[in-house]
């Protein structure tokens, strides 16, 4: 393999690279020989992992949370990610736009009316009647829930390992590294480069979900835009001409790339969220977003916690998950899967800050924009909804149309949302380009991060092996979605779910990774390029 990636001027270590294309590429094969077959296994693989781990991923989130929290106001907080010299090498507004772009920034496109609107039809507690005033203020703590705090703590919890091992002890930027006080020089043999073979096939497969989220609500906004077909050609096409522009972005690199694209998006994505509060009803949507800051604080602890254990005497589906299996597990398992996309991604822009600075900073800032979104998107799409009967009685027809739309086409959802508002074909095509750019900024910053985990370096390889990887989460994507038909988002959710446990289960074993690695912490010295010895980290052994 050293030869090959020689003749093929690659400059990373070939066993992880070429060990861990070879397992995509036989996946992709195995979908177009058996799709029917592999279908039923992660089926039946996320039916029994829903039913019998779902509380172990609503506990483990809610740990990680906790412990971030505590590392960032404890003693360790003041630790800086590289000697104590180090500088941030970006400013606060662009590090933040780099984290939500990569992160959620098509997630919130695609949910930010779509869910609100799920659980307002459809509560997640049975105790509370669909559309009425509660019925409200589930859904929006629920949307918040799922991204808010708890999905940048399953992106911090390994960012942070990574940024710590990283730099303080001048490891390779290697999933595996994170591992070094639990496996000391066996990350550099066989047993490291199989979980950073495991961490490139987690992330390309949860990208491909943001993917496979994302095109569908292109292909949405083309169809009510233009009359483009809703086909899975279309949606092919569409992968294809964006996974050009994020190769572009690849090539320009982190800074010229990344970077550009994220402030841009950023951006358009304020400049729509203001259109909104402002053409909308702007003194009940300030109200709102005021109210429910108080909301999520005070249903936090409780949602946290919340496992839907009497899902099998309130379902009446007979799955006994209840809705807990479909939405927030769910969640958790895919966005684990591309934590360590995520986190390497933010360790590499977040040498130079402290602790405490990395970790409030992950956590809050992108929480709180998100907070905000769903404040001003759910509560306008609620109520043009209609909230509670009086108000849906006077509405006539009109009640209940974006429940209708969202009923019968998530993606859809955001652009029949704009139908109501002034210039909507305008701000549907503006929407169209801010979720095709959120789509490009996920794919180049993925590949770019798929990239270092092979090479073990910060510095980016050749163009054509960062583009190889760009092009085949396009592929995967494209293939997925062409595979899964009609069953779209219920396909990927048990591919995602599946490979989520693994994944899961590993960021848990980087949590008590790092604490050792604290534990022998001397805040007295700085140690940036001396590893300790496994007996240090390990006093057991």
């Amino acid at each position: 393999m050293d030869a090959l990636a020689k003749k093929l001027g690659l400059k990373t270590d070939p066993t992880i690279f070429f060990t861990s294309a070879g397992i995509m590429i036989l996946f992709l094969v195995a979908l177009l020989v058996a799709p029917g077959a592999i279908g039923e296994a992660f089926g039946a693989g996320r039916q029994w992992i829903v039913t019998n781990l779902g509380w172990f991923f609503i506990l483990g989130v809610t740990s990680w949370v906790a412990f971030l929290l505590w590392v960032a106001l404890s003693r360790y907080g003041a630790i800086r990610l590289g000697g104590n010299d180090a500088k941030p090498a970006y400013s606060n507004i662009s590090w933040f736009t780099m984290l939500f772009a990569g992160g959620i920034g098509t997630v919130l496109m695609f949910w930010g009316v779509a869910e609100p609107i799920s659980h307002f039809s459809t509560p997640p507690r049975p105790d509370v009647e669909p559309f009425s005033v509660a019925a409200a203020d589930d859904a929006i703590s629920f949307s918040i829930y799922h991204l808010g705090l708890h999905t940048w703590a399953i992106f911090a919890m390994p960012g942070l390992a990574f940024a710590y091992f990283i730099y303080r002890y001048n490891l390779p930027m290697r999933f595996s590294s994170v591992f070094y006080p639990l496996i000391g020089e066996r990350i550099y043999g066989p047993v490291g480069k199989t979980l950073d073979i495991f961490a490139i096939l987690g992330t390309l497969f949860g990208v491909a979900v943001s993917i496979g989220l994302g095109t569908q609500q292109i292909n949405a906004g083309l169809t009510e835009l233009f009359g483009v077909p809703d086909a899975v050609m279309t949606k092919v096409i569409i992968i294809a001409v964006l996974t050009a522009v994020a190769v572009g972005s690849i090539v320009a690199g982190l800074d010229a790339g990344v970077k550009r694209l994220s402030n841009i998006n950023i951006g358009m994505a304020v400049g729509l969220l203001v259109f909104v509060l402002f053409t909308g009803s702007t003194v009940f949507l300030l109200r709102a977003v005021v109210e429910t800051f108080g909301l999520y604080i005070s249903n936090l602890l409780p949602m946290a916690f919340w496992n839907d254990t009497l899902a099998s005497y309130t379902s009446n589906d007979g799955s006994g998950w209840g809705w807990q299996g479909s939405w927030t597990v769910f969640y958790w398992a895919w966005t684990v899967t591309w934590s360590p996309f995520i986190g390497i991604f933010v360790a590499r822009i977040s040498r130079g800050r402290t602790i405490r600075e990395f970790v409030l900073g992950v956590l809050f800032a992108p929480s709180i924009f998100t907070l905000v979104w769903f404040a001003i998107f759910g509560w306008s799409a609620m109520e043009i909804d209609g909230i509670g009967a009086e108000a849906r009685a006077a509405m006539g027809d009109q009640a209940g149309a974006l429940s209708a739309a969202v009923g019968e086409s998530i993606p859809l959802a955001m652009f029949a949302f704009f139908e109501n508002f002034p210039a909507a074909t305008l701000i549907q095509g503006l929407a169209v380009v801010i979720v095709a750019i959120f789509f490009a900024t996920s794919s180049d910053s993925a590949s770019l991060v798929v990239d270092m985990l092979c090479t073990g370096k910060a510095d980016p390889g050749p163009w054509h092996q960062r583009v190889f990887w760009g092009v085949s989460e396009g592929m995967l994507a494209a293939m997925l979605i062409v595979l899964a038909g009609d069953a779209g988002l219920s396909a990927l959710q048990e591919v995602i779910t599946v490979v989520g446990l693994p994944m899961f289960i590993l960021v848990f074993a980087m949590m008590f990774s790092l604490f050792r690695g604290l534990a022998h912490e001397d805040l007295s010295e700085v140690r940036v390029g001396s590893p300790p010895s496994p007996k240090e980290l390990r006093p057991d052994d």
